[in-house]
């Protein structure tokens, strides 16, 4: 039974480092590009985002070259949050529909042309939940906080395999779909040519008749 509970423990503390690990992104964008990218978030997740352009000389302030409009969209084409000539921001939602989510930086145009380093973190789901924010230590033992991280991680995992158990379950009816669709084009096809062949051969044999070949 100790065994077990060691066991047990173990893989409840692994969850929760693997929780912790951050999906921040650092990427490079050119004067007048944009660069998406893409996240698949399921319905009613809480999300979070913060982006930066790095400065290049922290001793001043950004220069106006240093500007980035983005938008976040659902795979649906609704926005979600919208920024113009920026250096930096953030954005929280929750997400109504089920899929990708697109974050599209574009940096402004410049001559000559420059290239910025954008970081950018986006959390989904369990990451998006600062647990240091609500917890309390003259309230709640660090055991007992510590417990309720790893419970909030189970729960997020489990959500997680019933959301990929639907998804898979809508690729196999579109599979079984597809399939029956092509058994039918198929047979289909079959009748046709069939169809065809008789028609050839009741021509050739009319023909065969009158010049009383046959």
């Amino acid at each position: 039974m100790v065994l077990r509970s060691e066991n047990l423990w173990t893989f409840l503390i692994t969850l929760a480092i693997i929780s912790r690990v951050s999906q921040s992104l650092h990427f490079e964008l050119r004067s007048g590009r944009t660069k998406c990218i893409s996240e698949d978030i399921k319905s009613n997740s809480m999300t979070v985002g913060k982006y930066t352009v790095v400065n290049p000389n922290e001793a001043h302030p950004s220069p106006p070259s240093h500007k980035i409009s983005i938008r976040v969209t659902s795979s649906y084409g609704n926005t979600f949050h919208h920024a113009e000539d920026v250096d930096s921001g953030q954005f929280a939602f929750t997400a109504v529909e089920a899929g990708d989510y697109m974050a599209c930086f574009t940096a402004n145009g410049h001559k000559p042309e420059v290239t910025l380093s954008i970081d950018f973190d986006w959390r989904t789901g369990i990451h998006s939940k600062s647990w240091g924010s609500v917890a309390k230590k003259s309230q709640v033992e660090v055991m007992e906080f510590e417990v309720k991280q790893l419970i909030e991680t189970v729960n997020s995992i489990h959500d997680e395999m019933f959301y990929l158990r639907d998804r898979e379950e809508e690729m196999q009816n579109l599979n079984r779909g597809t399939n029956s669709k092509m058994a039918w084009l198929s047979l289909l096809s079959l009748f046709v040519c069939l169809g065809v062949a008789g028609m050839q051969f009741m021509h050739l044999k009319s023909f065969l008749e009158k010049k009383k070949v046959i």
